[in-house]
């Protein structure tokens, strides 16, 4: 029996060892997998999803509306900087021009899924090749440097067998708001040594035409008629139709306040805004939908009439669609149409509190139970501007809703087209003139310093010779600055007049809204040229660089 057992115990041990060894490989062979999937596994770019982003903004600064040469800064332009895209969504741009360029940089190779050793340089590219983007993705994020890129589109076919259209979105890097803009351009593919894909050239800003939507679509205007818009580049992501409440209940459940026309009616684009977000701000406090009146009043300083005009639409200016989605709102005429329904269908009436005078604080309202407290300004001025209800101590309670108000999608694609024609690759200068230069007074040195002359002799130590300069300014002598076109790439706002055009997107668009053609007015020039200007490199001021007259008169530095 001893012996039986002496032969069993090694035979049993050798076979724990066995399935230990088998066990030891198979874990092995599973970490190893793992590690592989690890290594090439790449993640969905999270910025693709980003759209939920749009609500993430922090708290603005106050601004005055004492502003004479440029527009109030906005929402998108003085909040905290979106945190920095992932390193495969973050390609930037900067370089690319209306002819070839030719690569030779190893960054923008890209192997193919060619297995071949040896490379046809004249067989036609598979534009729909993963290769193909992955080389013009690289190509951009070596080139471009003050744009994120936040989505392509699969390459298409160019004209010739060598090129690709591709279209993708993007944000530029000084807005702070997280809307997109597309461009889509052309590249000439070829081939390396080892059957990789390069890029041998790229054109410019919307070259890649076939990439693009061709897509025409109609909208109705409010009388009725319809109006083609361009398909070039329709912006299929704007959205600023007027939301309804729908039915008396949703009428009746709601609080409103309701702003009746004060003396701020006319009175310049800064001294509105900061009347309106006093309003809005109220409106945030006492937890109520603030009623809007969409119609505006430009002041004559704006106007080519020399007068006031009436009737302009809110969305010609600011992005209304941020907007409603960000502040509860309901348009004025669809206000008075349910109250008016409402009094008509019910023997009850609404409850309202008629606050005649802004010396009645928000503090004071603020347990008011009425459906609809209505300050009405029917005082003198200064007495009826809006902005009085936010002084004193309200200004303790009350703060302007800055991050809801954004400029206009529509006038800042007209900024995109621009910086993008000038391959976001520029400098620019403010030349302030005007009345101001007129007025010596105040400003005794502005117009010698911001003559041709002393321009030429100020920029040139500051902006490199032959760069793309873009001049923002109030001169309305188009031929005033020829002589700095002898040392730099002069670009005006007038150059661009195609992009407001009645062939223009633009042009389309607001007549859609507006149903007639719409005026593409001063405020609209100062909104542009303020946006072009804050996408520079190299940003030179008249007061703080060209001129050492005070900005607001002598003795105001």
């Amino acid at each position: 029996m001893k012996e039986a057992n002496s032969t069993t115990d090694p035979i049993g041990q050798n076979l724990i060892k066995l399935i230990s060894n088998v066990c030891f490989s198979v874990f092995v062979f599973i970490v190893l997998v793992i590690t592989v999937i690890a290594i090439t596994y790449q993640p969905p770019d999270p910025w693709e999803s980003s759209r939920a982003l749009t609500r993430v903004f922090t708290n603005l600064e106050n601004a005055t509306f004492q502003i004479d040469t440029s527009v109030l800064k906005t929402g998108e332009d003085v909040g905290m900087a979106p945190a920095a895209a992932p390193a495969d969504a973050d390609v930037v741009a900067s370089d690319l021009q209306n002819d070839d360029i030719i690569v030779k940089s190893e960054d923008n190779v890209v192997n193919s899924s060619l297995s071949s050793g040896t490379c046809d340089d004249s067989r036609p590219v598979n534009c729909s090749d993963r290769g193909v983007l992955m080389a013009i993705k690289r190509f951009n994020m070596k080139h471009f440097k003050s744009i994120v890129f936040l989505e392509y589109q699969l390459p298409v076919n160019g004209s010739n067998p060598n090129e690709c259209d591709v279209t993708w979105r993007f944000r530029n890097r000084k807005e702070k708001s997280w809307r997109r803009y597309r461009d889509f351009r052309r590249f000439t593919i070829g081939y390396t040594d080892t059957c990789g894909y390069k890029i041998v050239g790229a054109k410019g800003w919307h070259s890649g035409v076939n990439a693009r939507r061709t897509r025409s679509r109609y909208n109705g205007t409010r009388g009725g008629e319809k109006a083609r818009v361009s398909a070039s580049y329709r912006d299929d992501e704007i959205n600023d139709t007027i939301p309804v409440l729908g039915s008396d209940r949703a009428f009746r459940n709601g609080k409103y306040l309701y702003y009746s026309r004060g003396g701020d009616y006319c009175k310049n684009m800064n001294h509105y805004i900061w009347s309106f977000l006093c309003a809005l701000g109220e409106a945030q406090y006492l937890n109520r939908t603030f009623v809007m009146d969409l119609s505006l009043c430009l002041a004559s300083s704006y106007t080519s009439s020399g007068k006031d005009e009436e009737g302009k639409d809110f969305r010609f200016y600011f992005d209304f669609e941020h907007l409603k989605e960000t502040a509860s709102i309901v348009e004025e005429d669809e206000f008075l149409k349910d109250w008016k329904k409402w009094e008509k269908n019910n023997k009850k009436k609404i409850p309202v509190r008629k606050v005649p005078t802004y010396k009645v604080t928000p503090m004071q309202l603020k347990k008011d139970k009425s459906t609809i407290i209505w300050r009405q300004f029917d005082t003198p001025e200064p007495e009826n501007y809006w902005y009085r209800v936010c002084e004193s101590r309200a200004a303790n309670y009350i703060q302007r809703p800055w991050h809801k108000l954004w400029k206009s999608k529509r006038l800042m694609n007209i900024v995109s087209e621009i910086s993008g024609q000038m391959d976001w690759d520029f400098d620019a200068v403010h030349v302030i003139r005007g009345e101001k230069a007129q007025n010596k007074e105040l400003w005794p040195h502005l117009d010698e310093d911001t003559s041709p002359d002393a321009l030429v002799a100020k920029l040139q130590g500051v902006i490199q010779p032959w760069r793309n300069l873009y001049i923002a300014t109030n001169e309305p002598f188009y031929n005033y600055f020829d002589r700095l076109r002898s040392h730099y790439k002069v670009h005006l706002l007038d150059d661009y007049k195609e992009l407001w055009g009645n062939t223009s997107e633009w042009y389309n668009e607001t007549s859609v809204l507006n149903g007639k053609p719409v005026e593409f007015d001063g405020y609209m020039r100062v909104a542009v040229d303020t946006e072009v200007l804050y996408r520079a490199k190299t940003q030179v001021e008249t007061f703080n660089n060209l001129t050492s007259d005070c900005k607001d008169g002598i003795n105001t530095c």
